[in-house]
């Protein structure tokens, strides 16, 4: 009785920081484009980061419940989040465009 207002976590908050939100965005996005979940290395191409950071962020939606795998099987990720609930996925870093065209 003694919580500020404003600080209790609603029902429908996310249970997922910003970074995972755009993991999580990024498999949905990928596997309803492609009919196929990604591979590691899809991520790690995408969000430009090293295999081993991928693969730590895996575990760590996998461990918290954000996402299930199939071990041993490529191409098994499965989003467990309602895609209502997901983030808009953001460009990546390479996939922004930048000109120098002034804009009349």
């Amino acid at each position: 009785m003694n919580q500020m207002p404003g600080t209790c976590p609603t029902p429908s908050a996310p249970r997922f920081t910003s970074k995972q939100g755009q993991y999580l965005a990024f498999i949905h996005a990928y596997t309803q484009v492609l009919g196929r979940p990604p591979a590691e290395a899809d991520l790690q191409r995408h969000f430009r980061v090293t295999p081993p950071s991928v693969h730590q962020m895996v575990l760590t939606l996998e461990r918290t419940g954000l996402i299930r795998r199939t071990p041993g099987v490529a191409r098994t990720i499965e989003v467990l989040v309602e895609p209502r609930a997901l983030p808009p996925l953001q460009p990546s870093v390479d996939q922004i465009v930048k000109t120098s065209v002034q804009r009349y």
